[in-house]
């Protein structure tokens, strides 16, 4: 049998093992329930998969993330290591087939998300399986003090029953001691082999700097730093204009958003991670799976709604183990509008009850039916209909997304439907004056027999597999076949797909899960002021802040981060500062920028004194943002 380090030297190229993994490896090869605590960038996949393939059988995998799971099985696929995932919207025939092939097929690795073990055939055809490791993704969803509590992961411990000599690997990249504790009781862990990593990332300096021209101070950072960067935003409109405004500075930029198509994002993400762009302006649907090991700078110029969340994101920087930054940009009105963007959108019960009730309507299910069933929804027309705030109403169908209730998935699709408008015979006519198109033709009246009858949806890539053809040919064929009033063909753009995985029981169904709603906003109300609190200490260490946060103390400041440089600087004269200031304006009006470049001072020492001269009426700021001397 070959050992845990051939193992990672065969298919990972790696010579050596990070710490903990090998101790991780080792307490499952033991037999041990085991609890492994990684920061994000620790290689926390290695601890199952590698164990996974040194013994017979099949590794089942619980994760909650589709698009890792999905990228995950991609790895292992191209490796030629056979695995699986069960993800969201593969019909009930196709599950069958899936799983027939874990039992007979020699697979390593079944992936699935919690809600899966909802389904007794599911779990009852799970239990046939010979399972070697149960390996438990993001393990602090299982707890209702985590940041991403799902109660579908309390089923988990179900499986204790079924496998009592199999291990258990619970693994997370964050998590406070209290929701570590948590786990432990809700899995059913027995005596677990605890593994924690230091959350300690001694090459990262993190930074918080308050501005008020957030694009110069990127600019400032991205010049001094050109190697590969992430900027993270809140919203998709961010995305692209943050991208041009760097774009129009010189830089080489592009962004990712979960509204873009599958092939924007992976044209995307490739010019950034070959490197011909410099920076990847994103939302946080970027980043789970990505291992650029040489990020310089992680920027957020808008606040990130927890500590948990910040570390994650700071954390993709300096993978290399080179000093990387991890700053923050602030301004005055950032906590106004983040308090609107994560505490004032917290949905209560009245109208998460109104807007399951409505989304029902919306999709005509009745009562006591509904289960299985799979809709196209764009969120804004909902919106509209029913007068529900936008923000509110995602994080109300996100929250039943979370419970299991239904599954949101919010990746772009592209639905096209047609429908054939003349006789079958004068469509065999056409197809003998264009054999060109005959093919393409001849597989669609094929894969859909009703198309005669009534406006069918198309699946254009299963239709340009079997026609041996390209996407864009079909569309070609179809514009045409549309001007010559052959089909009736429509495209639809949708922001997302929902499935429906309980019947409709509207107040029934919201009594069941409101406490764990109740739970959630005080828990990210908690975790919001945590972020206002690393923001607001000016005279602590902030590596030790966020160390604190996890429960970890740490003995010595960490000397690289914004607090720490701070100290280290030479004391400045600010009644000089403010004279050259007052001089200045005594000449013309200007702003701190113009300010900053004649005075050769920082940027924080000349916004200090700008605010005390403002505070004792001696310069006032003008409506475009220029000071001039009070007169």
């Amino acid at each position: 049998m070959q050992t845990a380090l051939e193992i990672l030297q065969k298919y990972w190229k790696h010579d050596t093992f990070r710490s903990p993994q090998d101790e991780i490896i080792n307490s499952v090869l033991e037999g041990k329930d085991t609890f492994g605590l990684m920061p994000t960038g620790g290689g926390k996949s290695i601890c199952f998969q590698i164990p996974a393939l040194m013994k017979p059988g099949i590794c089942l995998v619980i994760s909650p993330l589709v698009a890792l799971m999905k990228d995950q099985v991609q790895r292992l696929q191209k490796m030629d290591i056979k695995a699986i995932a069960l993800t969201g919207g593969i019909r009930s025939d196709e599950m069958i087939t899936l799983l027939d092939n874990c039992e007979f097929g020699n697979y390593k690795f079944l992936y699935l998300s919690p809600e899966r073990l909802q389904s007794d055939w599911i779990l009852e055809r799970i239990k046939n399986l010979p399972i070697n490791l149960i390996a438990i993704d993001e393990a602090h969803c299982v707890s209702q003090w985590g940041h991403d509590f799902r109660p579908a992961y309390l089923k988990i411990a179900h499986l204790k029953t079924h496998f009592p000599k199999i291990p258990f690997l619970a693994l997370t990249a964050s998590a406070t001691k209290t929701v570590l504790e948590d786990v432990i009781v809700q899995l059913g862990l027995e005596k677990p082999v605890l593994f924690q990593k230091s959350f300690a990332r001694k090459n990262i300096a993190y930074m918080v700097f308050e501005v008020e021209d957030k694009l110069y101070r990127m600019e400032q950072i991205l010049k001094k730093n050109p190697q590969p960067s992430i900027i993270y935003v809140r919203n998709r409109k961010s995305c692209s204009d943050t991208a041009l405004q760097l774009q129009s500075l010189g830089f080489k930029a592009t962004f990712y958003h979960g509204g873009l198509s599958a092939k924007e994002k992976e044209k995307n993400m490739n010019l950034w991670m070959n490197e011909e762009v410099q920076a990847i302006v994103a939302t946080n649907a970027f980043g789970m799976g990505i291992d650029k090991s040489n990020v310089k700078t992680v920027i957020h110029i808008h606040l990130p709604e927890s500590i948990e969340s910040y570390y994650q994101e700071a954390g993709r920087a300096g993978r290399n183990e080179e000093k990387a930054f991890a700053v923050i940009l602030t301004s005055p009105s950032d906590i106004v509008q983040a308090q609107s963007q994560f505490i004032n959108v917290l949905p209560d019960k009245k109208l998460l009850t109104q807007i399951y009730i409505k989304l029902c309507t919306y999709f005509q299910i009745a009562y006591g039916e509904g289960i299985n069933e799979q809709f196209s929804f764009n969120l804004n027309h909902f919106c509209q209909r029913y007068g529900f705030p936008g923000l509110k109403t995602f994080n109300a169908i996100q929250f039943l997304d979370r419970q299991g209730i239904l599954s949101l998935s919010q990746e772009y699709s592209e639905r096209i439907t047609m429908q054939f408008l003349i006789e079958s015979k004068e469509v065999i006519r056409y197809m003998s004056l264009n054999t060109s198109e005959e093919p393409i033709i001849l597989t669609i009246l094929r894969t859909y027999p009703g198309i005669y009858e009534t406006q069918t949806a198309i699946n254009l890539s299963l239709i340009a597999k079997k026609a041996s053809c390209d996407e864009k040919e079909i569309q070609v064929v179809l514009e045409k076949l549309q001007g010559l009033e052959i089909v009736d063909y429509h495209k639809k753009n949708n922001d997302a797909t929902i499935i429906f995985n309980e019947v409709r029981e509207d107040e029934r169904t919201i009594n069941r899960v409101s406490k764990y709603l109740e739970n959630q906003n005080m828990q990210k109300i908690a975790q919001f002021d945590a972020v206002l609190n690393y923001l607001n200490t000016k005279k602590v260490c902030k590596s030790k802040l966020i160390l604190a946060y996890f429960g970890e103390e740490a003995t010595a400041d960490c000397g690289i981060c914004s607090y720490c440089i701070s100290k280290k600087k030479k004391p400045v004269n600010e009644a000089l500062i403010s004279e050259k200031i007052i001089g200045l304006l005594k000449m013309q009006e200007m702003d701190s920028r113009e300010i900053q470049k004649l005075t050769k001072n920082t940027e924080d020492d000349i916004i200090f004194a700008l605010q005390n001269l403002l505070e004792n009426n001696l310069i006032s700021i003008l409506s475009n943002n220029k000071y001039s001397l009070k007169q």
